[in-house]
This record gives structure tokens, C-alpha cells and sequence, in this order.
């Protein structure tokens, strides 16, 4: 078989750059020199996209950028160039053949679409959702109309716009009325919890509406739910299968970014602390839930399960984390698809909905 050229993407503008680097260093990690040919594209907080062929472990901590071994580049969305363009020092430029990009590039500009739709227009085939799937999944307030509409369990919920929020004392009353404190402010295109707060009153609900326009133009309000926190993964396209739920034991009130990624204070547990029922139950809404949004190669699909034993879906999430704590890989790696295997089906997956046939 011959090695296929893979374009990893990593980094970019989003407020989880540091996250992607991580998880794009566990990519080239565990792609297999025998079947993939790895050509590394960094893009900058800035959006500059540099080709870059140092140390793997440079990409981690944000070093990569400095290295002399920086090339600038872009993706041609000319389908007949097929690759990555090489803009080299002495002025002249040359193309790198892809077969298949594996965008690990987490929120704006990385799970909304727009990554996509580039590799779309350049007819190359790539690891995860489509560019619609991805773009509602990214956008909190779309996915929740959707899932509503598919008959998919989850808290109630509003949303407002930038303009709305202008007008405080309304929106205050709109949603205490309809969601009681407390309530959870988010931005609506947002991942790894950024730009989300828990409001117990007024006070605080001006103060993390604030919060979450930082992020984005749309905030959604959800009611709290005293629950646990529990996560699928998910990986196919046309039909699809969920690992069983693992669940977050969160050292904070929520399960946030510092949380995640910066204290490391939080703990999982695979499988969640449910009854074996409750646990298939919840892996067939992942797997229903997934289908309804169109998603396709992999999504991570959390969930709130309350005390009453009622299933609530929170959020799917189309490029999850694989950093070290991430739950998507230890979740796969539970249901015995050790990560170098599952990176071998995520690039399979993307090749058979491109309609390419490899090996």
C-alpha cells in the first residue's frame, strides 16, 4: 500500500489554539510513518499558515512558530492543484500532493464550516464533519433548534442576540421568567468551555452576558441542571456507533476551561456511574443525536443525566480534544480501538465519504 500525504492542521485563531496544538501533537504522534506521509501546517493566532517540518514536540508549547524550518503556505482552492502551496525563500514556490487533511483545529474557523469548506472547494477529502454539520454543531443556538425539532431531550433554554443584550432589563425578564436562577450564560460559537459563567442573579447574569460576547455575537441561556456530566464519542458516517458514557467528576462548579486544560484538577471515569440500562440508553441518544445534526467521522456527544434518571443532551462537539485528558481517544481506547487504530479509521472514514478508494 502506498503512503498517503496527510496535511495536519493545527493551531489557529480561535481562543483554543493551545488546545489544538496539543491535540495535533498527539496526531503526529500516532499517525504511522509506514502508511502516512504527515506534512504539518501551522496557522498562527494571527492566521498566517506556515508549513513547518521540526520537532513534533515544538508544536505543544507553541515553539514551532520560530523554527527555521518555517515555510510559508496556503491551500489552493484550485481542485487541479490538489495540495499545499509552498511559498519558498528565494522566491519561487512548489505544490505538496494531499490526500487527506485532518484538521485539528478546534472552534472559529476550525469546527464552524469555513476549514471545511476550503478543503470542499479544493476537492480534499478530510477527517471529521461536512461543512454543515459543522457549522451547526459550532453554533449552540442552531443545534439546540435542531435538536429540539428532532425530538432529542435537553434543558430548556434561550438565546439572544448582540442587539438584544443592549437592552438588559428586558432580557433579564425574559429569561429569569422562563429558566430561573441559576442560570448558564454561553456564547453561542464557543468550545472547551470559553466564555461561560453560572449566574445566581441578576448582578451576575449582566456580568457573564459580558463574558460571553467577548466570544461571539449570540449568547445562550440554558437552566441549570443538577445532573451528572457524562460524554460519548462517536465515530462514522452513513451509520454510526457510541462508545459507552464516561462522565466528568469536575473539581469546579462547572466543568471549566481552566478545569480542563490548565489546574488538571478534574477526574474521569469510564464507564460513567450509571446502571448498565441508563448507560445504553444514553449511547443510543449519542448515536441518534449524532445522526440528527448530519454529523459524520467522529463527535464527542455530552450529555446531563439527573437525578431523576432523565437524559438530557447538552452539547455534541465535531473535532473533540486529544490532549491527554481528553475524553474522545480514552473512550475509544476503552472500547478497544487503541489511538494509532483509531487515527487508521478517521482517515479511512474521510476517504470513503470523499468516494476515494486507497489500498
Amino acid at each position: 500500500m502506498n503512503r498517503l500525504n496527510v496535511a495536519l492542521l493545527f493551531g489557529g485563531v480561535s481562543s483554543e489554539h493551545e488546545v489544538s496544538r496539543v491535540s495535533a501533537k498527539t496526531f503526529a504522534e500516532h499517525l504511522s510513518p509506514v502508511n502516512y506521509r504527515v506534512y504539518n501546517i501551522g496557522i498562527t493566532k494571527d492566521g498566517r499558515w506556515l508549513y513547518y517540518s521540526g520537532p513534533i514536540e515544538k508544536m505543544a508549547d507553541g515553539s514551532w512558530e520560530l523554527d527555521e524550518s518555517c515555510v510559508p503556505c496556503a491551500i489552493s482552492p484550485d481542485r487541479s492543484t490538489h495540495g499545499i502551496v509552498l511559498f519558498l525563500h528565494d522566491g519561487t514556490w512548489r505544490v505538496l500532493p494531499i490526500d487527506v487533511a485532518v484538521p485539528v483545529l478546534h472552534g472559529k474557523n476550525g469546527e464552524d464550516g469555513t476549514i471545511q469548506g476550503l478543503l470542499e472547494l479544493a476537492g480534499i477529502p478530510y477527517v471529521g464533519c461536512g461543512v454543515l454539520a459543522s457549522a451547526v454543531c459550532m453554533d449552540k443556538a442552531v443545534a439546540n433548534t435542531l435538536l429540539d425539532a428532532a425530538g432529542i431531550d435537553r434543558c430548556e433554554w434561550t438565546w439572544a442576540s448582540r442587539s438584544e443584550c443592549a437592552d438588559f432589563d428586558a432580557l433579564e425578564a425574559r429569561v429569569s421568567q422562563k429558566l430561573n436562577y441559576p442560570i448558564f450564560v454561553k456564547p453561542a460559537n464557543a468550545g472547551s468551555s470559553v466564555g461561560i459563567s453560572k449566574a445566581e442573579n441578576r448582578e451576575e447574569l449582566a456580568k457573564a452576558i459580558e463574558v460571553a460576547l467577548a466570544e461571539d455575537d449570540k449568547v445562550v441561556f440554558e437552566r441549570f441542571v443538577k445532573g451528572q456530566e457524562v460524554e460519548c464519542a462517536v465515530i462514522g458516517n452513513e451509520t454510526c456507533r457510541a462508545t459507552r458514557p464516561g462522565e466528568i467528576l469536575a473539581s469546579e462548579a462547572f466543568y471549566t476551561y481552566d478545569d480542563k486544560y490548565v489546574l488538571g484538577n478534574s477526574r474521569t471515569v469510564i464507564p460513567a456511574h450509571l446502571s448498565e440500562e441508563k448507560l445504553e440508553q444514553v449511547r443510543l441518544q449519542a448515536e441518534k443525536a449524532y445522526l440528527a445534526l448530519g454529523c459524520t467521522g467522529l463527535s464527542r456527544v455530552d450529555f446531563f443525566v439527573e437525578e431523576n434518571g432523565r437524559i438530557l443532551l447538552n452539547e455534541i462537539n465535531t473535532l473533540p480534544g486529544f490532549t491527554a485528558i481528553s475524553m474522545y481517544p480514552k473512550l475509544m481506547e476503552d472500547a478497544g480501538t487503541p489511538i494509532g487504530e483509531l487515527l487508521d479509521q478517521l482517515i479511512d472514514l474521510a476517504l470513503r465519504r470523499a468516494g476515494v478508494r486507497h489500498g
